[in-house]
């Protein structure tokens, strides 16, 4: 039968699939335009299928955080090159993907592949855009925090889209929430900064503290040799790297020898208790060296550098007359835990040749 240029062209800007392909489909389905459709997206997911091996470590992380912040979502969503993370057809892609997870309450990937989107599911709507736009395209994870009745979810995405940020955050007073979530952005903007790893000390395994505290010790000996052999000041070595090992037991120990050592230097015991806590808070920072750098409430904030995030939230707390307090952090990072394969290009051409 004889396809008209005008049936082409509509199909083409219904599929963006190429021009001969959508006049083959019209041929093979009898002109029927939603057949020819349904035809080039079987053709379209036999090509998707093909790419689905190739490694897909570039991409966006993107971050939707509702009005009122009750609720706040983020997604990786991967795809093979950086040119094609700007796509206008990969962003507008993202932006589909999230509005879903947002509107569907969708927890996993997994569970977003199922969603019904455009008359079919979601893993068909992707490979119908990864035949489109030409390179595997991978919603690799999802994360999708709810408020409780005391709190807020804010959220972060760093202008490169490389970074995002969600923390949640408890308090009493309603009244508190438009600075409570402005408080929570900014400890986003840290997180994405400074790469905490985990929330809390608490959250790290014991024996992975061990083998951590000989690796740093070791550590700030070799750089005490380069110190020394420039005549700089040497790194104290710490007898303690965590909060978890900073017992009661040893805290009372160092508060004992704090006030030995004031009474050493003759300081009347007047004045000791306005001397001994912030001496206190220097021993817990010397010996919290691995909190700093894997936990965000270990780390010294970046706007204020002489407190740590756990002590903002104290000390704004008492500020607004409440109790804060993070419940849940999630950090992405684009393509990280991702082994992408670099290929020697001249070892390549050999081989085919």
């Amino acid at each position: 039968m004889e396809i008209s240029a005008q049936l082409v062209k509509q199909l083409r800007e219904m599929t963006d699939a190429g021009m001969m392909d959508c006049k083959k489909a019209l041929v093979e389905v009898g002109g029927d335009i939603q057949k020819a459709v349904e035809y080039l997206r079987e053709k379209g997911l036999s090509k998707a299928a093909k790419k689905a091996d190739r490694v897909a470590a570039e991409g966006v992380i993107s971050v939707k955080v509702a009005d009122d912040f009750s609720n706040a979502v983020m997604l990786e969503i991967n795809s093979e090159t950086d040119f094609v993370a700007k796509n206008d057809g990969f962003i507008a892609l993202v932006a589909k993907s999230t509005e879903l997870v947002c509107s569907q309450k969708i927890q996993s990937a997994e569970a977003l592949g199922s969603v019904s989107v455009d008359g079919g599911s979601f893993d068909e709507y992707l490979k119908g855009q990864i035949a489109k736009i030409g390179e595997n395209i991978v919603v690799r994870r999802i994360a999708n925090v709810s408020a409780n009745g005391e709190g807020i979810v804010n959220g972060y995405v760093h202008s490169n889209g490389r970074v995002g940020v969600i923390i949640a955050m408890n308090f009493k007073n309603a009244s508190n929430a438009p600075k409570v979530a402005e408080l929570a952005r900014n400890f986003c903007m840290h997180a994405a900064a400074m790469k905490p790893q985990y929330l809390s000390y608490k959250q790290i395994d014991s024996e992975f503290i061990a083998k951590e505290k000989v690796a740093l010790i070791a550590e700030l000996e070799k750089e005490n040799e380069e110190l020394k052999r420039l005549g700089k000041p040497l790194h104290k070595i710490p007898a303690y790297v965590s909060q978890s090992e900073l017992t009661a037991e040893v805290l009372a120990q160092a508060e004992e020898a704090l006030k030995a050592e004031l009474k050493a230097q003759g300081k009347p015991e007047a004045i000791w208790e306005k001397i001994i806590p912030g001496q206190m808070d220097r021993f817990i920072a010397d010996n919290t060296l691995i909190d700093q750098r894997m936990t965000l409430l270990g780390q010294f904030y970046v706007m204020d550098d002489k407190k740590t995030i756990a002590q903002v939230l104290e000390s704004t707390g008492k500020e607004l007359g409440d109790e804060l307090e993070i419940v849940e952090y999630i950090r992405f990072e684009l393509g990280e835990g991702i082994e992408k394969e670099v290929v020697d290009f001249a070892q390549e051409v050999m081989a085919q040749l």
